[in-house]
């Protein structure tokens, strides 16, 4: 008898899924609100309890809204495609097909057991080739325009994963799944003309409510410069010249060497024979480097001496040039002009290798080393004397009538790299002539599908799996009949998520990716919740592909996403020592420094190795963590969850012990919905305890039969309580504060029986205020309260604004400018009144003694200073 979740639960999970309780239609009568998360990749086992957080406030606000009358779209699908699910299938030996399906519906029975209120009818899959077709599809209108191109480009290689990886995917020279080492390699490779929208992604910041980190994030990546594109003639080689991009033409006289990128296509041509040898071996070194490891703020520079030499254009000086891996190919030309005077990277560099120094910009106070900031120019002929501003625009306007440089934009950001050897993703739409032409297949040739490919395995040898299947690459001109070949390529997993909001709007249309109708209805979506960390792919890659469709008139929307949320990371719990080769024998924290990332033994230097214990073997004891065979204290490491360090919760065990409202519950009350939270077993059993309260104010824990409610609106203080919650919760979950709400119903559900029975009008509120929180248990009392359909459907409670104003007001009582008591008074007391309460009161009173106030200043509804 009693509140019971684990029946209650797949009772109403049923419910909702038989009656499509959450299927939505476009309704011009109500207002339209569309809340999505940003979709999972099924590659794993399933979801922990991090993963729902951002699933259940999004679920939440969605059966909030509901009830206040919006029409809500809230679908899920899956980002089935890409890197990820092809690892999983490589780990597990098992077909991507095969893999992804399991995990699909591994993951939507997940979902569905937490009573997400998604609209499942609208349920899409990337690797459905219903929805290939229309990535491909969009894929022909970018061709189209001149937006996707192939070019051999240097790019990032991953010889394990056997694949091409965008900048993005690197991290510190290595994969950012699997953490697998990186070189750069020459490739011919699909772009996409990303560039030709920088400006307008920019700009179009603006429009969104986004939080500013994330805007600041994709400004920086975008990386907008304003300067001058200088041109270096070369020394000893006519009518050839080096170009650089600066942002700083004033300090053009203190320009003392070049440095070009290890890519830079002028390296092998310039280079002296008898630094041919060094040159070529730091260009291969340079290889292994990812872009962010060499744009990493290092003191250490290298670099190596070409033998050739440029002419300076602003004083005929010659200076050398050099190699070096702190320039990039991918930023301005891939060559720069290097002032150390003024620049922190060519200061360090010049000191490295005894290279000269000159000023050129004079600060307003002194500065030791290097000087970044504007001043006053110095030998720099025609424009010494001028302050930085007004010295740019003369020396670009110098450089501009003679020939040797004119003013630009250069941008961080570059074309996309958009195509990969692997299996598992969207074949390209095109097939390649004899003659070198690309065609584009007919649209009513879509989609072109994968082959049946056993071994989808990559070779990591510069080879795309698909080259193994030559009865598919072997094809026909749709043109001529004559012979083809398909491209060996796939997409990045990136492609299908780029438009799988707009899908969503029209998810079973086989004539079009989506109508006009529907889309002019429901874009743009009003709440986009998910990880920070897509801050520069998805997110800037999706708004790529939104203004692209916005040019074609295929949308109606400059930007896609209108708010955007980032749920704060739910951290395990990890248990940590350390172990010492040398002395075979365990460390406990106390015993370790670190030089570095690197544990090394406080006492002997020796280098320690890290060794994590699964949290399920950790026992508490005298306060202190142990685990068994283990002599030492463990340390706890609150830290982001991952299976190798044994700190993952499956939601499927909370569930089963303490139901899925609790788990909703805790997730939300955790804290802030934007903070990270360590989780925290124990905390579940108190909302628990909370959700049998509730049950038992409308249900006798016995007998299982609903309570003899009063009818009437309850006392004045019942009713008092009752609005201002009411007040209270709504305000809460409209500004997404999901753990205060909980606190507001928690005292509801304790204070609402402490003068009088519950009375059925402040019952039914409750359970409607619980709803979108605890959905199961807030059906289950519905019902038994006597009302037909869904409380889901039920209108939200309004509060009485009657008992919405104070009748009293706590002040502040000072004495003699100290605080010394707080006090009720009657909201419309004058200043005589609420005199007379404050020096009656006894603490008041012990301050006051025998003594008379000479003054009292009061301040209505907020404090009393009594002077004496």
């Amino acid at each position: 008898m009693g509140y019971e979740p684990q029946k209650i639960e797949p009772r109403w999970q049923r419910y909702w899924l038989e009656n499509g309780s959450f299927a939505v239609a476009i309704d011009h009568e109500r207002p339209k609100l569309y809340v999505l998360d940003m979709f999972p990749y099924p590659s794993g086992d399933g979801l922990h309890v991090g993963h729902p957080k951002g699933y259940v406030a999004t679920d939440v606000y969605s059966r909030y809204k509901r009830m206040r009358g919006f029409n809500v779209l809230h679908p899920m699908g899956w980002d089935a495609f890409g890197l990820p699910a092809e690892q999983h299938a490589v780990r597990t030996g098992r077909h991507p097909r095969d893999t992804t399906a399991r995990n699909v519906a591994r993951f939507r029975e997940q979902l569905q057991a937490l009573g997400l209120s998604y609209d499942w009818s609208r349920e899409i899959d990337t690797t459905d080739p219903g929805y290939v077709r229309w990535t491909q599809w969009i894929f022909a209108r970018l061709y189209e325009r001149g937006l996707a191109y192939l070019a051999e480009v240097p790019v990032n290689w991953c010889p394990e994963l056997g694949t091409v990886l965008a900048n993005e995917e690197v991290k510190d020279g290595k994969s950012e799944i699997g953490g697998h080492p990186v070189i750069r390699v020459p490739m011919k490779q699909w772009m996409l003309r990303i560039t030709a929208y920088a400006d307008r992604l920019l700009e179009d910041l603006d429009e969104v409510d986004w939080p500013e980190h994330i805007k600041k994030m994709q400004r920086d990546w975008i990386g907008r410069s304003e300067g001058a594109t200088v041109r270096f003639p070369l020394a000893d080689v006519a009518e050839r010249h080096i170009e650089v991009f600066t942002t700083r033409p004033d300090t053009l006289f203190g320009a003392t060497y070049m440095v070009l990128a290890p890519e830079h296509e002028l390296v092998e041509q310039l280079t002296t024979p008898g630094q041919r040898d060094a040159v070529r071996a730091y260009v291969e070194e340079a290889a292994r480097k990812s872009e962010r490891a060499r744009m990493a703020d290092t003191r250490t520079k290298t670099g190596v001496f070409t033998g050739a030499f440029a002419i300076n254009p602003v004083n005929d000086a010659r200076v050398p040039v050099w190699v070096a891996d702190y320039v990039l190919a991918s930023y301005g030309s891939g060559a720069i002009m290097a002032v150390p005077a003024h620049d922190e990277r060519d200061w360090e560099f010049a000191r490295s290798f005894d290279l000269p120094i000159v000023e050129v910009v004079q600060p307003d106070e002194p500065v030791e080393g290097c000087f970044t900031g504007e001043g006053t120019s110095v030998r720099s002929g025609p424009i010494d004397g001028l302050r930085t501003p007004e010295a740019k625009r003369r020396i670009v306007a110098w450089l501009e009538e003679r020939g040797a440089g004119s003013a630009s934009v250069s941008y961080k950001l570059r074309d996309w790299l958009f195509s990969r050897q692997r299996y598992w993703g969207e074949p390209f739409p095109v097939v390649h002539l004899p003659d070198g032409e690309i065609r584009l297949l007919p649209d009513e040739q879509l989609p072109v599908e994968l082959p049946e490919l056993d071994d989808f395995r990559p070779a990591g040898d510069f080879q795309a799996p698909l080259e193994r299947v030559p009865d598919w690459i072997e094809t026909t001109d749709p043109v001529t009949g004559g012979p083809a070949r398909r491209d060996p390529n796939t997409m990045p997993q990136w492609a299908g998520s780029c438009w799988y909001y707009l899908r969503f709007c029209d998810p079973d249309n086989d004539e079009q990716p989506w109508s006009a109708e529907a889309e002019r209805y429901w874009m743009p979506v009003d709440l986009y919740v998910g990880g920070a960390e897509h801050a520069v792919l998805h997110l800037l890659y999706s708004r790529f592909w939104h203004k692209v469709l916005y040019d074609l008139d295929l949308v109606s929307t400059r930007e896609p996403f209108g708010r955007l949320l980032n749920p704060g990371m739910v951290q395990g719990k990890s248990y940590r020592y350390f172990h010492d080769p040398e002395a075979d024998r365990s460390c406990g924290a106390d015993e370790v420094r670190w030089e570095g990332e690197t544990p090394v033994h406080a006492a002997s230097g020796a280098e320690l190795v890290e060794r994590w214990v699964p949290t399920a073997e950790v026992r508490s004891a005298a306060g202190r963590m142990l685990a068994p065979e283990v002599d030492v204290e463990l340390e706890e490491v609150v830290e982001k969850m991952s299976k190798s360090r044994g700190n993952v919760v499956n939601p499927d065990d909370v569930i089963a012990e303490f139901g899925a409202d609790s788990m909703r519950l805790y997730e939300m009350f955790m804290g802030p919905l934007g903070k990270a939270a360590p989780w925290s077993t124990d905390g579940i059993p108190g909302c628990f305890r909370f959700l049998q309260r509730v049950y038992r104010l409308v249900c006798d824990d016995r007998s299982d039969a609903v309570r003899e409610l009063a009818d009437g609106p309850g006392t004045e203080a019942q009713q008092r309580l009752l609005a201002r919650t009411i007040e209270k919760v709504s305000a809460d979950l409209d500004g997404f504060d999901f753990n205060t709400a909980i606190s507001a119903l928690m005292v509801l559900a304790r204070d609402i029986e402490k003068e009088a029975p519950i009375p059925r009008p402040a019952a039914d509120a409750l359970v409607r205020m619980l709803a979108p929180l605890a959905p199961h248990l807030a059906e289950e009392l519905w019902e038994r309260l006597g009302h037909a359909g869904s409380v889901s459907a039920a209108a939200w409670p309004e509060a009485d604004a009657r008992w919405l104003v104070e009748d009293e007001v706590e002040i502040s009582v000072q004495v003699g400018g100290k605080m010394r008591a707080r006090v009720r008074v009657p909201a419309d007391a004058d200043e005589a009144a609420a005199s007379a309460l404050a020096l009656a009161d006894e603490a008041v009173q012990r301050h006051v003694g025998e003594r008379s106030p000479r003054r009292v200043i009061y301040v209505p509804g907020r404090l009393i200073n009594i002077v004496l």
